[in-house]
């Protein structure tokens, strides 16, 4: 299994460095992060030997700088260019928020009950 994952590695660095040079990292990022991931997450851009990648949350965000280190490795080999290191970026919320819950009715005293003023 080990040869089959370096020749797939092979494939892939071949074809990623026909592209820019600019964008490699951007499209080793789904090999470098797995299929779990990139599913999750999505490249924003290359700039500087940093690339940014959009994460769901604070958590997601937490999770992927442990690994940070293991995906520059990764993108360094397939990309061929420098990645010195991944940003990962809170992803914004999209739309209107959520509207608020209305306040519950007062109770009435002796009985408990909901009653509308």
């Amino acid at each position: 299994m080990e040869r089959a994952s370096a020749g797939l590695d092979k494939l892939v660095a071949f074809a990623v460095s026909k592209a820019p040079a600019n964008s490699r990292p951007e499209l080793a990022w789904p090999l470098a992060c797995g299929s779990a991931v990139a599913t999750r997450t999505r490249t924003l851009g290359f700039e500087g030997g940093v690339l940014r990648v959009e994460v769901p949350d604070a958590g997601w965000r937490r999770e992927l700088q442990g690994l940070a280190a293991r995906y520059v490795a990764h993108l360094n080999r397939v990309a061929a260019v420098e990645v010195c290191r991944v940003e990962f970026v809170v992803r914004e919320q999209r739309g209107d928020p959520q509207p608020a819950l209305p306040a519950p009715l007062p109770r009435d005293g002796k009985h408990g009950r909901r009653h509308e003023e």
